[in-house]
């Protein structure tokens, strides 16, 4: 009998295809373990029954015979006695003669068995003696190959049992849909594991090759599954399962970059999340710690490592705001330290563990986002800054500082600064109206909200540099600020590359340009260092100021994917 097809014309059945892949696949076979493996698996005679076993039922399933009829017999008797009565043609004799043959009275007989038969399973009824309270055991058999099985075990506290404590979403035990949660284990290739240790379960396992064997006793399964709606988060720390001592069983384990946006699969377990990298073709979840697992880890460390930079340590290599000193006029302004209201506070409680995100893209005649750039001293905020104002006056601005000090001649207000009186500047101060404001030589000098909220409203992108413990206040649903780390190169390219560059000097009360000094560079890179360890969490694009024109385009290109592309964003962001 020829080989069953699927579909029309002469599209091979899987049967046909199972045959044929072990001659395909001989010309790039390399003899190895997996090879050889494969190669045995697809020759195995109960593998090519089992497929055509398959597509006979698949066959049948498909053409769904019915009888037609199911008294064959008796209607051609009928006939018979019909036609008797007729005028006897060549024709009709030689249809009598053929209804009266036994071979065709019988077909027509078993015919009519068949038809009349039902064919569908009867299960036979339980034994009255039936134990409701007695185990029922499942034979559960698994083929093991280079990923793991999927499943984590435990001991039962009380009664020493080996539970199956979780089933990873998408690996091979949940894509069996053989094995639950709370299945007590019994046997695995028919060693008992009543008297072992979990520890001892898993080096069985570990030494297992190819099909594996299960016997379980099935656990209590809840009547309804709640299918979790799916769940993104952006990692906010680094995490590597094999540094990590706490995790259940580390090879389960999924590791990740800060950045990294991850696929939520199962929360059911209040330590240990199940997740997997978004967009990842891999089904099988792993292992990470739960939010609230991890804000309680670092809680317990030293308090120190998740304390916001101190503002005495920065106060030398930040200084005093050049985004308020836009003025030609006031270029000699002495710096000192600004101050952002409540910030410590804010960063005090804040453990950096993982943000729920989305998906956001900005629609035509939206707002634009916000750019933040942040760095520290000398590493070339304000020359990228101005390069991109140039490029494109008309799609790039600047924020407008406020001032208290008296305007000079050639100044208008609004301009180079809003000049306001200095009851209207602290009353402002105490309704939290400014991102960063300062005081020198009895005079206020300050950023304030309005003045984005200005820029933006024009269409315009609003770039603007700031302290970086000022991005709490702004990372809103109404700014959604996209944040830019521009850090230093190695002290080599330092060295090399901003011999004859200028910096504006904050300790003299002259603020005179100098020359950058050996100190300048180790305190430039040991502010970046400490930034992004504080605040690395919160940058979404880090640039590398090597080259000035290299780092231009690259600013310039990262922002023209932030207003054409989609992104992903806090889901406050986009639900508020």
């Amino acid at each position: 009998m020829p080989a069953l097809t699927t579909g029309v014309g002469h599209e091979p059945g899987l049967y046909e295809l199972l045959a044929a892949l072990p001659s395909k696949l001989k010309p790039h076979a390399n003899h190895s373990e997996e090879s050889n493996f494969l190669q045995g698996m697809f020759e195995e005679k109960s593998l090519h029954s089992l497929f055509r076993i398959h597509e006979r039922l698949q066959h049948y399933e498909e053409s769904k015979p019915t009888p037609v009829l199911n008294n064959a017999a008796s209607l051609c008797t009928q006939l018979s006695e019909e036609l008797q009565g007729e005028s006897a043609t060549r024709e009709v004799n030689e249809l009598l003669k053929l209804l009266a043959k036994p071979h065709l009275k019988s077909l027509l007989s078993v015919h009519d068995v068949v038809a009349q038969k039902s064919y569908e399973p009867e299960l036979p009824p339980m034994p009255e003696d039936f134990n409701d309270d007695e185990d029922s055991v499942k034979i559960i058999r698994l083929v093991k190959n280079k990923e793991p099985l999927g499943a984590t075990i435990k001991q039962d506290d009380f009664t020493g049992a080996i539970l199956v404590a979780r089933i990873m979403k998408g690996g091979a035990a949940d894509r069996s849909g053989l094995i639950h949660v709370g299945d007590e284990l019994k046997e695995v290739n028919g060693i008992p594991v009543d008297d072992k240790k979990p520890e001892e379960i898993i080096r069985i396992l570990a030494q297992s090759q190819g099909a594996i064997t299960f016997k379980v006793v099935p656990g209590v399964k809840e009547d309804v599954l709640i299918k979790e709606p799916k769940m993104f988060v952006k990692a906010l720390f680094d995490y590597d399962p094999k540094d990590d001592k706490a995790i259940p069983c580390q090879e389960a384990g999924l590791a990740f970059k800060r950045g990294s946006i991850l696929q939520i699969m199962s929360q059911d377990d209040a330590t240990w999340w199940q997740a997997k990298h978004e967009g990842d073709a891999n089904p099988r979840a792993g292992l990470i710690p739960s939010k609230q697992f991890q804000e309680r880890r670092l809680a317990l460390r030293s308090p120190a490592a998740i304390l916001p930079i101190h503002r005495s340590s920065l106060r030398r290599s930040l200084g005093f705001r050049r985004s308020f000193r836009l003025s030609r006029k006031d270029k000699k302004t002495n710096k000192s330290m600004y101050e952002c209201k409540k910030s410590a506070i804010y960063d005090t409680a804040d453990v950096p563990t993982y943000e729920e995100v989305t998906k956001y893209q900005r629609q035509d005649g939206a707002k634009h986002r916000l750019v933040i750039l942040v760095g520290p001293t000398g590493v070339g905020l304000n020359e990228l800054k101005r390069k991109l104002l140039i490029s494109d006056p008309q799609h790039f601005s600047v924020t407008i500082p406020h001032t208290t000090r008296p305007k000079k001649n050639l100044e208008n207000d609004g301009v180079e600064y809003h000049f306001i009186s200095k009851h209207l500047f602290e009353t402002d101060i105490h309704n939290n109206k400014f991102i960063e404001f300062g005081e020198y030589k009895g005079n206020y000098y300050g950023t304030s909200l309005d003045s984005i909220r200005s820029v933006l409203s024009k269409n315009k992108v609003c770039l603007l540099d700031v302290q970086p413990h000022t991005l709490k206040h702004l990372r809103t649903a109404e700014f959604k600020p996209f944040v830019v780390f521009v850090k230093p190169p190695t002290i080599e390219r330092l060295r090399l590359t901003r011999i004859n560059a200028k910096v504006i000097s904050g300790k003299d009360d002259k603020g005179s340009a100098k020359t950058f000094t050996e100190d300048d560079f180790q305190e430039m890179l040991a502010t970046a260092r400490t930034m992004e360890n504080q605040y690395g969490h919160l940058f979404e694009k880090v640039i590398v100021n090597d080259n000035l024109s290299e780092a231009f385009g690259e600013l310039r290109a990262a922002l023209k994917k932030v207003e054409l592309d989609t992104q992903w964003v806090p889901v406050s962001w986009t639900h508020s």
